[in-house]
């Protein structure tokens, strides 16, 4: 949630920031802010958009060399522009990324010192408590000798997660940054050196990157990174060249940012499938070198993600347990780490997350890891993320920089990263023979043309959302491994029509949610042509008899044929056990095109931000 850019150069910094705020506006959109340094501290804050700022920093005409700027996520009070970052203290200003859990005992210390608060946000208390550092004001500690040891002084009284840029007028050839939980990274460039949150904001002044390690604090002047680690000791990290590039973050020929990503799937699966293309049999080394060894010894597996990582978790449990006949189990990562769980040291932990930042599932990582897991795998779309870093083994997907606030992309390159580690799971365990590895290679192999097939089905699925929009509620319905692509459906028709949608297997129908079925509430039925299919064809015969409307995507051959209030659209083919794959994206398009009905802001729905890096 909420990002941060910074930057010290030769030259005025304000359009760099602007353009990072702009880039890193799908991260939180209540509100905005800038400072510079420029005679002094320069400050312009609006809320809602970041088009707001730049009316502001236009009509102050504010520039300067050294500047640090954020766009907002409201966790600690309202969208406002008095809770808009930068916050400052007398001459110098902070921006903010994470929670600071003791700001509330921080505050009273602080205002009983005389300091003034303005804002609702914990944020303010940082910016207070580096200036009291500074003066020498906290528990009888001499003044801080600099603007970089009173941020150090600072972060030792801090609890929680942040990522920090700061700034102050007496030090006007100094940038400060700090990072505990929250990502943070500088781009290293020739003009001078920049911080951001996340690798697309750097990506217009260079692609090399450092990323901070936890507890690490940073000066930056306009040559030169002084760097010291969380014990205080001077520390260098690597410069690494990132891989994206600014293009990858442009919308191009698109609408939005999540119908370019829909389209972009058939890449970024054949990306993500690359080290198979050719591949006469699979290698386990494609998730560590320790791979191999791991997948012998484990027993059962453990799903560890939140939202929609957690649904393509959901779906690799009935691969795993069918394919692999290992026992698989799912957690939500913000209920996991606060249970009491029976841990087994032979089980392979399985975290998933777009951004490897997702704070709930990093802090259920090291909860696992803290019980005694040591096999774990990441399975990532970031190289670089603290979670990829603090796994033992890792599957990086090329999904490439996803924007949209709703998952698509990211969603279908971790089911097939699933589905890979399901065949080597089962290889590792004689489940696997040569002729079962081969077939799932080719259809492998196939799925982004598969997928290309089901985009084509888009003027047919646009014709259905005009159905939906007037509607308040919607039920959808799968079976087996599809009933997570239901949920995963219904989650998308929440984030961005707004409309309640709700997803149940479809065998709990006469359990209750078929009390809620009348001709107001459309219901979708994910219908593959599996040995559920049956079953499921008489779940939509008590929908029909209640005077639902259903709207179904069926495979080929399925039998499922239109008829009064009963809608039917055929998918290209049915896809065995990669059948979800095909599905979610008929109904990622079914939302988008209902969310466009109904005139929402698709990339950016409203109080949801797309890295959730706070509790």
């Amino acid at each position: 949630m909420c990002g941060i850019v910074g930057a010290i150069g030769a030259t005025d910094c304000t359009p760099f920031l602007l353009q990072g705020l702009r880039t890193l506006e799908y991260r939180g959109y209540d509100s905005a802010g800038l400072a510079v340094l420029d005679n002094g501290l320069q400050r312009a804050r609006a809320k809602g958009r970041v088009a707001e700022l730049e009316a502001r920093v236009a009509e102050q005409q504010l520039q300067g060399q050294v500047g640090i700027a954020h766009t907002r996520w409201a966790t600690h009070g309202v969208p406002a522009e008095h809770n808009a970052h930068p916050h400052v203290s007398a001459g110098l200003a902070v921006v903010h990324n994470g929670i600071i859990e003791n700001y509330e005992a921080l505050r009273e210390k602080l205002q009983a010192l005389g300091y003034a608060f303005t804002s609702d946000t914990d944020t303010e208390t940082i910016a207070h408590l580096i200036h009291a550092c500074l003066n020498g004001e906290l528990d009888g500690e001499a003044p801080s000798a600099d603007l970089f040891s009173a941020v150090q002084c600072a972060v030792a009284y801090l609890q929680g997660a942040y990522a920090l840029a700061v700034i102050s007028e007496d030090e006007t050839d100094t940038l400060i940054v700090a990072r505990q939980g929250s990502p943070l990274m500088l781009g290293v460039a020739e003009d001078g050196h920049y911080a951001a949150s996340d690798a697309s904001a750097l990506l217009s002044v260079t692609k090399r990157m450092m990323y901070l390690e936890n507890g690490d604090v940073a000066r930056l002047t306009r040559d030169a990174i002084y760097l010291k680690d969380v014990s205080g000791q001077p520390v260098e990290r690597d410069i690494v060249t990132s891989s994206l590039s600014a293009n990858a973050v442009e919308l191009g020929e698109f609408s939005h940012y999540m119908q370019k990503e829909i389209f972009e799937q058939p890449q970024a699966l054949g990306n993500t499938l690359e080290m198979i293309s050719g591949a006469g049999k699979l290698e386990p080394g494609i998730f560590g070198a320790e791979a191999a060894e791991v997948f012998q010894q484990v027993d059962s597996v453990l799903i560890i993600a939140c939202g929609t990582s957690s649904y393509a978790g959901m779906t690799a449990r009935y691969w795993v347990e069918q394919v692999a006949g290992l026992p698989c189990n799912v957690e939500i990562a913000s209920e996991y780490r606060y249970r009491v769980s029976v841990a087994n040291p032979r089980q392979l932990v399985v975290v998933i997350s777009q951004s490897g930042e997702t704070a709930d599932t990093f802090a259920a990582l090291e909860h696992a890891k803290a019980q005694g897991h040591t096999h774990t795998l990441a399975i990532c779309n970031v190289p670089e993320s603290a979670i990829v870093r603090e796994t033992a083994l890792r599957f990086i997907t090329r999904a490439g920089p996803e924007i949209g606030v709703a998952s698509t992309k990211a969603f279908t390159t971790q089911l097939s990263a699933l589905f890979l580690l399901t065949l080597l799971l089962a290889k590792a365990h004689q489940r696997l023979d040569e002729a079962d590895e081969k077939a799932y290679l080719d259809e492998l192999r196939h799925l982004p043309v598969a997928v290309k097939n089901v985009l084509a089905l888009e003027p047919s699925i646009k014709a259905w959302s005009r159905h939906f929009a007037n509607k308040h509620h919607a039920l959808f319905l799968g079976r087996g491994r599809h009933y997570p692509i239901a949920l995963e459906g219904a989650l998308k028709l929440k984030e961005i029509s707004y409309i309640h949608a709700e997803a149940y297997p479809a065998g709990e129908l006469k359990h209750g949610p078929l009390a809620l079925v009348d001709a107001e509430m459309p219901v979708v039925v994910v219908a593959p042509n599996d040995e559920l299919l049956e079953k499921l064809k008489a779940n939509m015969q008590e929908v029909s008899a209640r005077g639902g409307q259903l709207y179904v995507f069926a495979d080929g051959g399925s039998q499922v044929t239109s008829s009064e209030g009963v809608n039917v659209l055929q998918m290209p083919e049915h896809y065995g056990l990669l059948s979800p794959v095909l599905h979610v994206v008929a109904l990622q398009l079914l939302s988008y095109h209902v969310a466009l009905v109904k005139g929402t802001d698709v990339d950016k729905p409203r109080n949801l931000a797309k890295s959730v890096t706070v509790e």
